[in-house]
């Protein structure tokens, strides 16, 4: 019987059974230490964060949890550059605003985002046009195989979209993040806009650079209206963020859809063209609060799956099964998961 805390009470979405082993490491020595001895007895790994992009089914997780509690920012200016070196540990969204108060630029379109420092490089994360691949310049990883501390440079990180050599090597003893090595600009301006929706939310144009603080502020508040930033009296929010991404198609799936249907919004991307998931969602019949036993679609935006009061793992991969499977049928398109699933498959 596993009997360590449950992940209903370690991640966001509120769902899964508990760990049989967890430690909570403060500092690189005590992570070295906590990963040689589950390795020397043979038992899995599964390296934890917020919390913020992992389901994990509800029978729980055989072998080590180890959360990353690893502190610290140390920053270092070269004239309007600064190098910003953060603990793994930290919270992402605390870490973001702080930055933004100082007037360092890079980060202002990822406010908000749950999570810690640590898991945004695994997950590439981004939003509104940011994603962590275009600041980060080292990722500091610990390597139980080596028994090393080693520095990763960006370009050996193979950052993709959502995605990164982390997250490909997640369970095993792959290298473990223990900090994140930023370039900000400091300056009173965002950085560059290129996301539509915020710059009509601002009132700008693509590419504009407005005041960092309101870029930050207008971030915020879109978020909130899509149930994404945390808040214990929102229960949208009890969700791991965009359930899957958005997909890039290939020339032929792109003629498919509009033939399909020909409204659907695109947009170039390197690779291909990439269609909104939330759009597609919609459109296959799954509106927001759409409901299916212990799970929803969020009643704020249709890409975010909740766990509703006493739901389960279960539920969850159900609506999510249910989810993909409309959109492939009605659009001939596979959704793929964004969050971890750890003993679950859609």
């Amino acid at each position: 019987m596993l009997t360590g805390p449950f992940f209903s009470e370690l991640t966001t979405m509120g769902v899964g059974g508990p760990a049989e082993y967890f430690a909570e490491v403060p500092d690189v020595p005590a992570l070295r230490d906590a990963l040689s001895d589950a390795r020397s007895q043979g038992r899995q790994v599964l390296v934890l964060g917020g919390g913020s992009n992992l389901v994990v089914s509800d029978e729980g997780f055989a072998g080590l949890v180890v959360r990353i509690g690893i502190k610290g920012c140390r920053k270092d200016f070269d004239g309007d550059l600064v190098r910003v070196d953060v603990g793994a540990g930290e919270d992402w969204a605390s870490f973001v605003a702080q930055c933004v108060s100082e007037g360092l630029s890079g980060l202002e379109c990822m406010s908000g985002i749950p999570g810690t420092a640590g898991a945004t490089p695994v997950q590439n994360v981004g939003a509104y046009g940011q994603e962590v691949a275009q600041v980060a310049r080292e990722v500091t990883v610990w390597d139980a195989r080596g028994g090393s501390l080693n520095v990763m440079q960006a370009e050996e990180c193979g950052f993709g979209y959502r995605t990164s050599v982390f997250k490909r090597q997640r369970l095993e003893y792959g290298p473990v993040v223990t900090s994140v090595t930023l370039c900000l600009e400091r300056s009173v301006l965002s950085q560059p806009l290129r996301y539509g929706e915020l710059c009509r939310y601002m009132g700008v144009k693509l590419g504009a650079r407005p005041p960092l603080r309101e870029t930050a502020e207008a971030v915020l508040e879109l978020r909130r209206t899509k149930g994404m930033v945390l808040d214990a009296d929102d229960p949208d929010t009890k969700s791991a963020g965009s359930f899957f991404t958005n997909p890039v198609l290939s020339v032929d799936q792109v003629a498919e859809l509009a033939r399909l249907a020909p409204e659907a919004p695109s947009f170039k991307v390197t690779g291909g063209t990439k269609v909104p998931a939330a759009w597609l969602v919609e459109h296959a019949g799954f509106a927001r609060g759409f409901e299916m036993g212990g799970a929803a679609i969020s009643s704020k935006h249709t890409l975010a799956i909740t766990a509703k009061p006493g739901g389960r793992a279960f539920d969850v991969v159900r609506l999510a099964r249910a989810v993909r499977a409309g959109v492939a049928s009605r659009f001939g398109i596979w959704l793929e998961p964004e969050p971890t699933l750890i003993g679950l498959d859609l």
